[in-house]
């Protein structure tokens, strides 16, 4: 026994059952011999033992701490600029050819792979993809709303919250300015123009002041958990998709700015990055080299995967009409907002600008700062990130 502890690889992942449950049901069906039922794939030469940290780690947490305890990290894609510039992970063209690369990339849903690229190289492979998509109880009768402006009347009849706790205040901010035609943190000096930022600061103020704050604080599981709970908010137009509370809510895409246009979403999920201290052995890079290649196939993403609750990055298994009538047809029903969200920036530093920001724009709106104000000091937060 202590021979085969002394072989196993760590990994770790996040404290939410779509983080875990698929990489746990891998792990033990490694333990077992014989049959493996559905699932082909060839056993591994060392298991991977997967701990758990809080999902507001993987969030805002640092990566380095992490490397030298383990193998294989699930990342955030915003927090990989900073790791990069630590050096503690490794670019994973140093573990892959291109030809394979190109094939995970073609694969994937929306920009679940190329979120991870930096500087031309990959430095994760996506094995989870999400976005921010509407939620509401599917007793709810009213048509779901195609634009902010219908979430506004439907506000006036249904408790209608926000998602606001952690950074969600500004990815939320973020999300209303690319549904008008503004993604963010493309300008000199500012966040988005000001017109599109008041517009967004505007609407979030007006659904907060008709919302619980004991809601609307919290982050997405909470939000979510409330929802499905059916004696509390009826729709949320701005939260991240789990298919884990499909079965209680009603999901759909993310609402537009004007009718027919592009959902305004932020990208979320998770990747696989590799820590560069432990991938030094050889016999140790080999060993991930193959849990990685296994976790991304074809027959993990599109069959493992979601069946252990899982929401896998892999296209096929979004258009894919069996796995969305499995799902509640959560994945059909948000498929064109995660193909259509917008990437956040992966520069080193940018995940404690995004915390920054949302304490600043959360405060505001729930102070009844004037838009205008709460702006100005939104772009001096993001001239302190982008100009040290």
């Amino acid at each position: 026994m202590a021979d085969r502890m002394s072989a196993e690889l760590r990994g770790m992942t996040w404290d939410h059952p779509r983080g875990y449950a698929p990489l746990d049901k891998l792990a033990r069906l490694d333990d077992r011999s014989g049959p493996r039922g559905p699932y082909p794939y060839e056993p591994v030469r060392r298991p991977l033992r997967w701990d758990r940290r809080p999902i507001e780690d993987l969030e805002s947490g640092s990566l380095a701490a992490l490397t030298s305890g383990h193998d294989v990290l699930v990342v955030d894609h915003a927090a990989l600029g900073t790791a990069v510039a630590d050096g503690c992970l490794l670019p994973l063209d140093e573990l892959f050819d291109e030809a394979e690369l190109a094939a995970w990339r073609d694969g994937a849903v929306g920009a679940s792979y190329d979120s991870h690229v930096i500087d031309g190289r990959p430095w994760a492979l996506p094995v989870d993809a999400a976005a921010q998509v509407a939620a509401a109880r599917r007793d709810l009768a009213s048509a779901l709303p195609g634009t902010w402006a219908e979430v506004r009347e439907l506000a006036r009849a249904y408790p209608v919250t926000l998602c606001l706790g952690g950074p969600h205040a500004f990815l939320t901010f973020c999300a209303l300015c690319v549904a008008q035609g503004a993604p963010p943190c493309r300008y000199e000096g500012t966040v988005v123009p000001p017109d599109a930022g008041e517009a967004a600061l505007d609407t979030m103020a007006e659904l907060v002041s008709r919302c619980d704050s004991e809601v609307w604080r919290r982050g997405p599981v909470g939000v979510l958990e409330m929802i499905a709970a059916g004696d509390g908010p009826a729709y949320c137009p701005l939260v991240d998709g789990y298919v884990t509370y499909a079965g209680g809510l009603r999901y759909a895409d993310a609402p537009a700015w004007e009718p027919g246009g592009r959902p305004g979403s932020v990208l979320g999920g998770t990747g696989l990055a590799v820590s560069r201290p432990r991938a030094a052995d050889p016999a140790v890079r080999d060993a991930i080299r193959d849990h990685l290649r296994r976790l991304c196939s074809p027959a993990v993403q599109r069959d493992l995967y979601p069946a252990a609750g899982g929401q896998p990055a892999a296209r096929s298994t979004w258009t894919d009409a069996e796995a969305s009538a499995l799902s509640g047809g959560f994945y059909r029903a948000t498929l064109a907002t995660v193909e259509a969200a917008w990437v956040r920036p992966t520069g080193a530093g940018y995940v404690p600008f995004q915390d920054a920001a949302s304490r600043l724009l959360r405060d505001g709106i729930a102070g009844r700062v004037r838009p205008r104000s709460l702006l100005r000091d939104l772009d001096t937060l993001y001239r302190s990130w982008r100009c040290p």
